[in-house]
């Protein structure tokens, strides 16, 4: 798009519109709503884990007897990904996550009511549901507003929600008697639904997803003006935007030119490193207890894995917009060691540090692998090609649970027990290695080259 204040002629390439944006209050307005539906999403994450010792306390069960309660919202989360991938990219961005966020509420409130391991299993995987399917379209959503040099960054920013809610119920735990987890849900409610009012009232659906769809839809203009305040874009401008040439998604777009080797590496990075992050994030509590600590200790430590992933994912951020992908077999290369020497400490402030690094480089790189997977597909695909990937790693986060779970039966050591994860983290080390390499191109010059790998063709909107 060529501009001196007023464009030269009445055509806006969207793609350039957006690549040309500064980063302003409306671009700003979006990443702060995704952060606060991924802050609500975070918190119900974590919530189950944080409430676990009160449950066994208060129903005299046994804290293996716990695995069909982690596992049951990572089930969920499996099929919310896939199905509201869908619905992101069928009826809308906004619309899905409005009905992420509004579900969640609903079923974590209802969590609060449950008096039996069967009702908590069903809530959770409700719950699930919702969570689930919220990261592909906020991913989405911000990727399509986001210009290029900053988009990596800003989806990762975003993701901070999602860390920052995760470390709440462990802050939350630590304040409030054990007798009253059931607070921890009523409060897991309370902040989605929040976060669902305002985003029907502020969160603008996506420009380039209404361009798709209805070449007329008089929205894309106004957003238009919003993402460029600095030029002036006439009403009767004509939009430019390369799309499929079909609406419908086939599975098989994911497999598309480079997308055939891409696509499964992506599956086997989010399989290795959600098995690791799950493993770590649904036992860790329970684990700390069991060595010694005392259950408020024990959630204050391991909160700590929280606020390791605010660092370790802004770095990677930073690093994947620069086409640095190097840094994500590194991340899972480093992780390994550290999961093996956390599970050999005893000492609380060693105990605390561990937790931390374990945090900077599983959790951390987690938050830029979210982003990541979303940068690989074009746009008319980005929801369902995330919600596949997010959902296909799914199948990692419940592994790590039920592992876990039976590991923790045989009443194995902390030092075998996350001999697991670490294993899993050299797996991923090694699929991410090639990622990196096929994958690169994509990032030199903005993720946009995800497009060469489907059909296109040009549109024009003509208000």
């Amino acid at each position: 798009m060529q501009t001196n204040k007023t464009t030269r002629s009445d055509v806006v390439r969207v793609t350039e519109l957006v690549d040309g944006a500064k980063l302003g209050p409306f671009l700003l307005s979006i990443v702060f709503l995704g952060f606060l539906c991924q802050m609500g999403d975070g918190y119900d994450l974590s919530a189950a884990a944080f409430a676990a010792i009160g449950i066994t306390n208060e129903w005299g069960i046994d804290r293996h007897l716990l695995t069909p309660i982690f596992t049951a919202s990572l089930v969920g989360m499996l099929f919310g990904a896939l199905g509201f991938g869908y619905i992101g990219d069928r009826f809308g961005r906004r619309i899905a996550i409005m009905a992420c966020t509004l579900s969640c509420g609903i079923f974590s409130l209802l969590t609060a009511t449950a008096d039996s391991i069967g009702t908590l299993v069903l809530f959770r995987f409700f719950t699930g549901l919702a969570l689930g399917g919220l990261p592909a379209n906020t991913v989405a959503l911000t990727a399509e507003y986001a210009p290029a040099r900053m988009r990596a960054v800003l989806i990762t920013l975003m993701f901070m929600g999602l860390t920052l809610g995760g470390s709440l119920p462990g802050q939350l735990g630590s304040i409030i008697p054990h007798t009253q987890w059931r607070l921890m849900f009523v409060v897991g409610g309370i902040a989605p639904i929040t976060a669902c009012i305002l985003t029907f009232f502020f969160m603008p659906e996506s420009m380039k997803f209404l361009a798709v769809r209805d070449a007329k839809d008089p929205r894309i203009l106004k957003y238009a003006r919003k993402v460029r305040p600095d030029i002036a874009i006439p009403d009767d401008a004509t939009f430019q935007i390369l799309h499929l040439s079909e609406k419908n998604f086939r599975i098989g777009q994911l497999f598309q030119g480079k997308l055939k080797i891409i696509t499964p590496l992506l599956w086997a990075m989010t399989i290795s490193n959600l098995l690791a992050n799950f493993f770590l994030n649904s036992w860790m509590p329970t684990l700390l207890h069991s060595i010694g600590l005392s259950p408020h200790d024990a959630e204050s430590t391991a909160s700590m894995y929280y606020f390791g992933g605010i660092i370790g994912g802004m770095a990677m951020a930073f690093a994947i917009d620069k086409a640095r992908l190097w840094v994500v077999p590194v991340y899972m290369g480093l992780g390994a060691p550290v999961v093996i020497w956390l599970g050999m400490q005893n000492l609380p402030l060693m105990l605390k540090l561990g937790v931390f690094l374990v945090g900077v480089l599983v959790l951390g790189n987690q938050l830029g692998l979210n982003a990541l997977v979303g940068l690989c597909y074009p746009t008319q695909i980005r929801a369902n090609g995330t919600g596949w990937g997010l959902g296909i790693g799914r199948f990692g986060a419940i592994a790590g649970p039920i592992i876990g779970g039976a590991l923790i039966h045989l009443h194995l050591p902390m030092a075998v027990l996350f001999c697991v994860p670490a294993t899993s983290l050299v797996c991923g080390c090694i699929a991410t290695s090639f990622l990196a390499v096929v994958a690169r191109d994509r990032f030199v010059r903005g993720p946009a080259a995800a497009n060469v790998d489907v059909p296109e063709k040009k549109v024009s909107m003509s208000h």
